[in-house]
């Protein structure tokens, strides 16, 4: 953000221009995966054709985070109280891409409900430009896009928006003056599935022109294997093999506490089933033996 020569230039595409897979790290046992982390090795083609190999590119490893998968006390029945709980361990596969001077942190979590979280988590050395007295960091953006080709139930999906709609009652024998309806917008071409982002920048500027993309959260697309970045031509997606293009963005605004490495900020998404299964699929999760514990 900062428009001296030095720095105006800067939109650096760590995808496009770098390589996001090809600047993957091995990862540090006990440190960037837990003990019970299993690791996989990853490679990719040289130069000269050759496979190149990553220790330890990936790992995989069962959360115990400590979160409340479900639970309920029934207190409605006299003299009895009931109460179960499940505690959720999620499936997390990590791998860590550093480009330069920052680390980017790739979860992807698979939880017992049948969601799936996507994180990304931010963290490496701050880099330094000297914007005024006793300022040497630049305020900047951070944006990923996640190509999601889901193929719920087969190819042949649709891009539904479902909104919330204040309706007013109608009917006086009612003390409610109105209630809630949901309206569906089923987009029928990729100029109607679009969702916009926001962005801070204005539309002449270098960095929006360059990184276009960024306008919108949500692009869908027909799939098409060539396609790799986010856009279209606004084709029809209306009952159609489509794709999502999804974008989360960071504004970047840096404070002391960011020099000389930066605590590891996080973000992300989750894509959670609706009407997908018949009933909940956590009612078939166990329950995990504990011991209690007697305190001093």
């Amino acid at each position: 953000m900062d428009p001296t020569e030095e720095w105006y230039y800067k939109t650096f595409f760590d995808c496009g221009e770098f390589g996001f897979g090809l600047s993957t790290v091995p990862l540090q046992p006990l440190t960037d995966c837990p003990a019970n982390a299993q690791f996989m090795d990853a490679y990719y083609a040289g130069q000269d054709g050759t496979p190149v190999k990553i220790s330890n590119a990936y790992c995989i490893f069962e959360r115990h985070a400590g979160n409340i998968l479900w639970r309920h006390t029934e207190v409605t029945i006299p003299d009895i109280e009931i109460t179960e709980v499940r505690a959720e361990v999620t499936l997390v596969v990590r791998m860590v891409s550093t480009i330069g001077n920052y680390d980017y942190i790739i979860d992807w979590e698979f939880k017992p409900s049948g969601s799936i979280k996507m994180e990304v988590g931010l963290t490496g050395v701050l880099e330094i430009g000297a914007v005024a007295d006793n300022s040497i960091a630049v305020n900047h953006d951070h944006f990923l896009t996640y190509h999601l080709d889901l193929d719920v139930d087969g190819e042949a999906n649709s891009f539904v928006k479902n909104k919330f709609v204040t309706k007013r009652v109608t009917d006086k024998s009612t003390p409610r003056k109105s209630y809630w309806n949901i309206v569906s917008e089923t987009a029928k071409t990729e100029a109607d599935a679009r969702l916009h982002l926001g962005p801070l920048l204005l539309e002449d500027d270098y960095p929006q022109i360059r990184g276009a993309f960024t306008k919108y959260n949500v692009w869908i697309t027909p799939y098409n294997k060539s396609e790799k970045w986010a856009g279209g031509q606004n084709r029809e997606i209306q009952n159609k093999d489509i794709v999502l293009w999804y974008t989360i963005g960071f504004h970047h605004n840096p404070c002391q506490e960011d020099f000389p490495m930066m605590p590891t900020l996080s973000g992300g998404f989750e894509l959670r089933p609706t009407n997908f299964f018949e009933s909940s699929p956590v009612l078939k999760v166990r329950t995990i033996p504990h011991k209690h514990v007697n305190w001093p």
